[in-house]
């Protein structure tokens, strides 16, 4: 059984799926999914509560139980090191990251298994940048991952706020 729910954040409505024992999902909502949004369990509606207290600025740590699925070992590692070790308001290259993981995954992977990433914010796959730059983000409004990736790493401090 699947439980979903959704909340409006500054940068677009934000989902969050569970299978009653974890968080399964969290997606970026499209204008036809906030109608069906679903009934949220109590999982779901804590998930919320917490991407909710994040977005106002009063939470750095998530703590809700997480399963993402079926993943290779190195996708697990890879995801599951980033969700350990890079709190918020800091990032880490996608090299950095990668040998981090202790995996094989070249940089170049490692920015596929971002992008892949069943539960963005929460698994901050935003916080892993590019060596000479924000490197590519595809969550947010359609068309504006660049712009929510950086303004999620302002929201964290991580980045200085843009002048214009």
């Amino acid at each position: 059984m699947s439980f979903r729910g959704s909340i409006q954040t500054p940068v677009r409505a934000v989902g969050v799926e569970s299978d009653g024992a974890a968080i399964t999902r969290v997606f970026w909502v499209r204008e036809a999914e906030e109608e069906d949004a679903g009934e949220p369990d109590d999982l779901v509606r804590e998930a919320l509560a917490q991407l909710d207290a994040y977005f106002a600025g009063h939470l750095t740590a998530f703590d809700v139980p997480l399963d993402l699925g079926r993943q290779t070992e190195a996708t697990r590692a890879v995801l599951m090191t980033l969700y350990d070790t890079v709190g918020h308001g800091e990032t880490v290259t996608y090299g950095e990251l990668a040998a981090r993981s202790g995996t094989t995954v070249p940089a170049r992977g490692i920015g596929s298994i971002m992008g892949a990433n069943p539960i963005p914010i929460i698994v901050p796959c935003h916080r892993v940048v590019a060596g000479d730059g924000l490197g590519g983000y595809s969550g947010g409004r359609e068309g504006e991952g660049l712009l929510t990736k950086r303004w999620l790493l302002e929201h964290e401090g991580a980045l200085p706020t843009a002048l214009f």
